[in-house]
């Protein structure tokens, strides 16, 4: 098995356990009780004009292991916010990451930039789940679910209010995210097979996604030259991770990568 399909299973479990504390019944009425998502919100940050920075809360990830040991996550979530972060993604994959659904809550309720809850999605039952936990947006990962189902998943946020960013790694993948009329496709510069990554994966694979589709490049962006590497290459909008949990003055990298950009 690979590292993606340990963690796959590993979600399968953690749904399970999820549906003994809540049932799919009840998860699906309490997301239907409340108004919409607004997933527009992620959207329209999205879509601006300039490139646009999701800047990423995550405690650890299989490749690093541990990123920051103190992890004061609502400071860090408040520094990308006053750094100006168009969006923000928010790990709550508990083994792994060292994520939670508790984690995003928090954040959810103390920031205003609108959120993507980062996991991997192998069930309907998580996509209701992340419209109650406040979510705008949630990630589908195409070397996880087959095309027939993320056009279920879509049809699903669609009547949520949920954006979706449908996450792919090669051209047969961002076929497959066209095809189901996805509107926002990621392009993981990290294979999520073995977790190695190569930067100039979404850079050859720019031009199989459509014009009239939000392109955001993941994974893998460390410095400055980076971040403007992915701009000409004619990125939307860029998911930063590591570097962004690493730098110490947040508002500073994140104006650096954004005056290198335009």
């Amino acid at each position: 098995m690979t590292i993606l399909d340990t963690i796959a299973e590993y979600a399968r479990t953690r749904v399970a356990a999820d549906k003994q504390n809540i049932s799919m019944d009840a998860i699906k009425e309490l997301a239907l009780a409340t108004e919409k998502a607004r997933g527009d919100l992620f959207y329209n940050a999205i879509a601006k004009q300039d490139l646009s920075f999701i800047c990423e809360v995550k405690k650890a990830s299989p490749s690093k292991g541990i990123i920051d040991p103190v992890f004061d996550y609502l400071k860090i979530a408040k520094e990308y916010e006053n750094a100006g972060a168009d969006a923000m993604s928010c790990l709550t994959e508990p083994k792994w990451f060292l994520g939670s659904d508790d984690i995003f809550k928090k954040i959810r309720a103390t920031v205003n930039v609108p959120m993507l809850r980062k996991d991997f999605v192998v069930d309907a039952y998580q996509i209701y789940q992340a419209k109650v936990m406040g979510a705008n947006c949630v990630l589908l990962i195409c070397a996880i679910l087959d095309t027939k189902t993320i056009s279920e998943y879509l049809e699903i946020c669609d009547t949520l209010g949920l954006a979706a960013l449908v996450e792919t790694h090669d051209a047969e993948e961002i076929k497959s995210a066209v095809s189901t009329g996805a509107k926002m496709i990621g392009v993981n510069n990290r294979n999520l097979k073995d977790f190695s990554v190569d930067l100039g994966n979404a850079s050859r694979l720019r031009d199989v996604i459509p014009g009239d589709r939000l392109y955001v490049a993941e994974s893998g962006v460390m410095s400055v030259e980076d971040a403007a590497s992915l701009r000409r290459a004619g990125a939307d909008a860029i998911l930063v991770g590591e570097a962004m949990m690493r730098a110490d003055d947040k508002k500073k990298f994140l104006d650096e990568m954004r005056e290198a950009s335009k």
